[in-house]
């Protein structure tokens, strides 16, 4: 059973982990794309005010909004079952798992899919923005994931240290009944 309890604490972990890079690396690239143009001395006073309004608008719609308020929570939830019920699959897969891509209600599970493939499609579309109308967006896209990147940490220590941890994992019927027979 104690190889079980590790492999349980492995699974956790790695959902997190395996998010925090998922997030970390748009980030990084974004921030590699638009640091130059925000430091070039180009912009003008409305590419300012533009830029803005972009990094209030998504540091509240993105991160409060879309990260601290709904994803951050879900996924230590489902990284907080993962730490008492881990099999094989959805722990190899940790990551996929607290995402909601499998092993959710399906009601998530078609939400997360919709909202990756909006995301996708957004992510396209910007790319053929011309600069600096480009930077404008991704700075606050930046701005949006390092606050998701923070509240995930956050709610994954809550989740993973509390003793009680009040959010709903949106886990499919069978995890669900297997975790509240489990305790």
């Amino acid at each position: 059973m104690v190889g079980a309890k590790y492999w349980r604490l492995f699974a956790a972990v790695w959902g997190i982990a395996g998010i925090i890079l998922i997030l970390a690396s748009p980030m990084y690239r974004l921030f590699q794309i638009s640091w130059p143009v925000i430091n070039s001395g180009d912009l003008v006073w409305y590419h300012w005010v533009l830029l803005l309004l972009s990094i209030v608008f998504m540091a509240y719609a993105e991160g409060y909004k879309g990260f601290q308020q709904n994803f951050s929570p879900r996924v230590a939830a489902r990284a907080r079952y993962l730490g008492n019920h881990a099999g094989l699959i959805n722990g190899l897969l940790a990551p996929l798992f607290c995402m909601g891509y499998f092993g959710a209600t399906r009601r998530r599970q078609i939400a997360s899919l919709i909202l990756t493939s909006m995301l996708i499609v957004l992510i396209v579309a910007v790319s053929f923005l011309p600069q600096p109308w480009r930077t404008m967006i991704d700075a606050g896209v930046v701005i949006g994931l390092f606050w998701g990147i923070i509240s995930v940490l956050i709610f994954a220590l809550k989740a993973l240290l509390q003793k009680d941890f009040p959010h709903d994992a949106e886990l499919a019927d069978k995890l669900r009944s297997k975790a509240e027979n489990n305790g």
